[in-house]
């Protein structure tokens, strides 16, 4: 599941300066907004956003003064160089959006799987997946379908590789007959 739950503290200083005592103090300056939403600015848990963001499709729950918001990342700066957290922006959704969201977290791992124990390459099947998903089918639905297209696939690929290597040997060997055989020479 993507669902994340993460307790968000309210942030009261803002800049440059103070956003670097937020990051010092193990926490990243964000800010929450949304439709019927007030803009929040608040703080969050660097090392539970850390691996929430590793997810794909993640919703996160924000617990903050007493309500919980569906949220999902809309922006993420990070360092250049070290990459760390430096600012993130979550927007509200809707259940019906978060559910969206988890559904296609859940077959993208599910797509994972299925390539891995059909011993098929993940980025093809995810390709595959992914063609399915912008026909609009539903995620959940797409796995199949994309583990059978791309197992199609990679028999058309092999098949047609045989075929070309079959052909570039023939080639080899109608060019190696053809060449006169060396003289031996004449005994003396």
């Amino acid at each position: 599941m993507t669902n994340v739950n993460i307790t968000a503290s309210p942030r009261t200083e803002f800049g440059k300066g103070a956003a670097r005592r937020v990051r010092r103090a193990g926490q990243i300056p964000a800010v929450l907004y949304g439709t019927d939403t007030k803009l929040l600015h608040l703080t969050l848990p660097t090392h539970e956003l850390n691996l929430a963001l590793r997810k794909p499709r993640v919703v996160l729950n924000i617990d903050f003064d007493g309500q919980t918001f569906l949220t999902k990342p809309r922006d993420i700066q990070r360092d250049p160089v070290r990459l760390d957290l430096e600012h993130v922006d979550l927007i509200v959704i809707t259940k019906k959006e978060a559910a969206l969201r988890s559904d296609y977290a859940d077959a993208v791992a599910q797509v994972h799987t299925a390539a891995e124990e059909a011993g098929l390459d993940v980025a093809m099947v995810m390709q595959a997946f992914e063609e399915s998903v912008a026909n609009g089918e539903l995620p959940l639905d797409a796995v199949g379908h994309a583990v059978e297209g791309a197992r199609a696939k990679a028999l058309e690929m092999a098949a047609s590789g045989a075929a070309s290597g079959a052909a570039e040997d023939a080639a080899t060997e109608a060019a190696t007959s053809a060449e006169p055989a060396a003289a031996e020479p004449a005994a003396e």
